[in-house]
């Protein structure tokens, strides 16, 4: 039988108190300190402890919370930031700047900083190269929209289109991107109008099979960068 839940807060510090005792620092991160959990929502905790050789995560049931570990000794956090950075998608400095401090042995303010400057700071600018080439697949995905007349396959190339539109507006605005529920979220950071009207795009076009919405969507955003590019692009040449 599930245990009943605790305050998150309370069964963060209890988890940590049993499995983690010895850890520097500790932090509990994720929807519940947002306040956008729901029902299946789960505790992320992030760990910092010297004597873990290598990172890892871990999911488990306790506390009566489904909870998933990230685990780090004072080093190894660095190389997933890297990562999260060249990906544009910051899940750790994210976790670690917004996080609840469970517990701290004089660590966490540094890394606490560390986190909050990347995020304001933003992903790196794209290249001209890699403008071009993001103009030319989104192109080429909205092709591959405007001819498809097969509905499965045009609920498909909606969804690559409304990925590669999230990221192109972000990206050229130099703004972290996200995957999943973390899509609309990183939208809505940027443009809450905006996002209304990607929204209504590709809602219109799941509910009716209404394509214009998208297509204007999709050359809006091109538009301020020379449009759409077929002719001329080359790549690897």
């Amino acid at each position: 039988m599930q245990r009943e839940k605790l305050d998150p807060i309370k069964a963060a510090n209890q988890f940590v108190d049993k499995y983690f005792s010895n850890c520097q620092g500790a932090i509990l991160a994720g929807s519940v300190v947002r306040g956008e959990a729901t029902e299946t929502s789960d505790l992320d905790i992030v760990i910092f402890d010297k004597r873990i050789p290598s990172s890892y995560r871990e999911s488990m049931f306790d506390f009566g919370w489904a909870i998933e570990i990230f685990v780090h000794n004072l080093s190894s956090y660095k190389y997933f930031i890297e990562m999260d950075c060249k990906a544009a998608r910051p899940s750790m400095p994210r976790m670690i700047s917004e996080g609840i401090i469970i517990k701290d042995e004089g660590i966490l303010k540094s890394i606490k900083k560390e986190a909050e400057d990347i995020l304001e700071k933003g992903p790196e600018i794209w290249s001209e190269d890699v403008l071009r080439t993001k103009r030319y697949f989104l192109t080429d995905a909205l092709d591959d929209f405007l001819g498809s007349m097969n509905r499965a396959e045009e609920i498909f190339i909606a969804n690559t289109i409304a990925d590669l539109v999230h990221e192109f507006v972000l990206r050229t605005n130099r703004q972290w991107i996200g995957s999943s529920k973390w899509i609309i979220r990183a939208l809505n950071q940027y443009d809450k109008k905006f996002t209304e009207e990607f929204v209504e795009a590709f809602n219109a076009f799941y509910l009716t099979g209404e394509k214009d919405k998208v297509v204007q969507l999709v050359d809006r955003v091109l538009k301020p960068h020379g449009g759409r590019l077929f002719e001329g692009f080359s790549l690897g040449k």
